[in-house]
């Protein structure tokens, strides 16, 4: 039986892969479920629905963004106070943060639901597209505050030592929507009000058992207790925790401008064929996503114990493993991009043809966004939550913004399928200056 890791160890690449192999595939398996809601809506109940669910998609991202927010800049906090020794004050912080996300959870749904019409109607959804959104949109919205549970506690469950535990509940929350989504859609016809439904109810679930587990007493390093408020520790959490907001924040905002001109250059087609895109490359980002996501902790730990050779073992092994899923997920795209595109619109040749077009171009960018996404995650598990979200911003919303505005005046359609490329390329190279830059600052250069 193989031994239990600690955040303390040393980690080689087996170790580190063995580490973050749960927050990965427990990413893939949330991005998975979510394929499956595209795929029966897109072939179930129609094109018009599916590009509804893709347009309110960014709106509700960006409420639910909250619980990345407070998962990753309070798992990084509570990670350093771990690393220094300091247990109870390690729980305080973290009943503090769920306790604090709860509350503003309930405060996001209500606003949600106060602005939901006028959005989507600003957005400029119209007619059966308009109603689709609203009624999605609203069921969506009532497991909101479930939502932001699942996805905080998503990063909790690494830094309490957990991520099996997190990977199994994903995992459950995951076949419970796959099997509603085949039950409400396929079977009882209820459209695209059962596919919200299914959705949340596995919500429910994602955010429920983790709030038990932790209430209780549990072998973890982390147990829901009484706290004070500590407005300082809650300042950190969002701070440093502000780069992944703000990579949610930005990718719903750049989704919303992709719609607008994919409606002007290529009509509802268009946006149907980037929910596709959407859908697929949320399977490959979340690989990157999930090693970050699980390798955040031992990062965070080990610059709290002020450990530098590991700090700087870590990181040439996290861009040694980043460089090799790039590779293979570039390859995979470009080999699945026809298969993919037909899973989802195989129904219409002209909208199979755009989509297989789309993948191809877009699959470019595989190459490049892990060592962005990393990038940005490193950041914030030293505690530098402006550099980190920076470096979201850079990437997420001006790079994007520029090129999905410009490419199109010169590629046409072709372009805003290229302008994630080549922001993420840009990024990149912010990404290299900063480590550069910031070496010293961090001790993560030295032996």
């Amino acid at each position: 039986m193989s031994k239990i890791i600690q955040l303390s160890d040393h980690f080689d690449i087996r170790r580190l892969l063995r580490y973050t192999f749960p927050s990965i595939i427990m990413l893939v398996f949330t991005s998975i479920y979510g394929v499956v809601d595209g795929f029966f809506v897109s072939n179930f109940v129609g094109k018009t629905p599916f590009a509804a669910v893709n347009f309110i998609m960014p709106f509700l991202m960006i409420l639910g963004g909250a619980g990345f927010m407070f998962g990753t800049g309070g798992s990084a906090l509570i990670a350093k106070t771990l690393g220094e020794g300091k247990l109870q004050q390690a729980n305080r912080l973290f009943s503090l943060i769920v306790y604090i996300s709860a509350a503003c959870a309930l405060l996001l749904t209500a606003l949600g639901l106060l602005v939901l019409r006028p959005v989507a109607s600003l957005l400029g959804a119209r007619g059966q597209m308009l109603e689709g959104c609203v009624l999605y949109g609203q069921i969506i919205l009532a497991a909101l505050p479930f939502f932001i549970l699942q996805n905080e506690f998503q990063c909790f469950f690494a830094t309490a030592g957990k991520p099996k535990l997190g990977l199994a509940i994903t995992m459950a929350a995951g076949i419970i929507n796959m099997v509603l989504d085949a039950l409400f859609i396929a079977f009882f016809r209820w459209g695209i009000a059962g596919a919200a439904a299914a959705t949340a109810l596995s919500q429910l679930v994602g955010g429920i058992i983790p709030l038990f587990y932790f209430f209780r007493d549990n072998p973890s390093s982390l147990r829901l207790t009484r706290c004070t408020f500590n407005g300082r520790a809650l300042l950190k959490t969002c701070t440093n925790g502000s780069s992944e907001l703000m990579s949610n924040l930005s990718m719903s905002l750049i989704s919303m401008l992709y719609n607008a001109q994919l409606m002007r250059y290529a009509g509802e087609d268009g946006i149907a064929a980037y929910g596709v895109l959407m859908y697929v490359s949320f399977i490959f980002q979340a690989i990157f996503i999930g090693y970050s996501v699980g390798s955040s902790p031992v990062i965070g730990y080990h610059y709290g114990a002020d450990n530098r050779g590991e700090l700087k073992n870590l990181l040439q092994k996290s861009l040694l493993l980043i460089g090799i899923f790039s590779g293979l997920m570039f390859l995979s795209g470009q080999t699945l991009a026809r298969p993919l595109s037909l899973l989802f619109t195989g129904y219409d040749q002209a909208l199979l043809a755009m989509t297989h077009r789309a993948f191809r171009l877009y699959s470019i960018s595989f190459l490049f966004s892990g060592f962005a996404i990393f990038g940005s995650a490193f950041f914030t598990a030293l505690g530098d939550g402006l550099t980190s979200a920076f470096l979201s911003f850079m990437r997420t919303l001006f790079f994007q913004c520029l090129a999905v505005l410009l490419f199109p005046l010169i590629w046409g359609l072709d372009g805003i399928w290229f302008a994630t490329a080549a922001a993420d390329g840009l990024s990149v190279l912010i990404v290299a200056l900063l480590l550069f830059v910031l070496r010293k600052k961090y001790h993560y250069a030295e032996a």
